[in-house]
């Protein structure tokens, strides 16, 4: 199995990215798949969480309204779309999987049991 993030990059404040995290040997229909990210010096936290089915999402009150999260499972893909970004969002971001939606919809690091490599989110003028 494997969870490939892209997309990161460097932004300035007020604008957007989009994060894509592809799957292989691991389909994202039948996995709930969360977004964590990790600021120097701060523990991992969770960002976002989209259900297998696609029907229930979750964002951390940090990110609400500014960040949606969505899957195509056609391309085994799940995306987070970032806007209005702010400095407080540059941090590694990661993508991870959990083959329970209860665990996953916790966006407790300690409920997922697959994980990504992570992407560079930087955000500054």
């Amino acid at each position: 199995w494997q969870l490939v993030e892209s997309g990161g990059g460097l932004v300035q404040p007020g604008g957007s990215l989009r994060l894509s995290c592809v799957a292989s040997e691991l389909t994202v229909s039948i996995y709930s798949i969360g977004w964590f990210r990790q600021a120097p010096g701060k523990e991992r936290e969770g960002v976002s969480f989209i259900s297998s089915s696609g029907d229930t999402t979750r964002y951390a009150d940090s990110v609400k309204g500014r960040f949606t999260i969505s899957k195509d499972t056609a391309k085994n893909t799940v995306y987070l779309q970032m806007d209005s970004l702010k400095p407080e969002d540059t941090a590694v971001y990661y993508c991870a999987a959990t083959y329970d939606d209860y665990r996953g919809g916790s966006l407790l690091v300690s409920g997922y049991d697959y994980w990504g490599q992570g992407t560079q989110v930087t955000v500054s003028s």
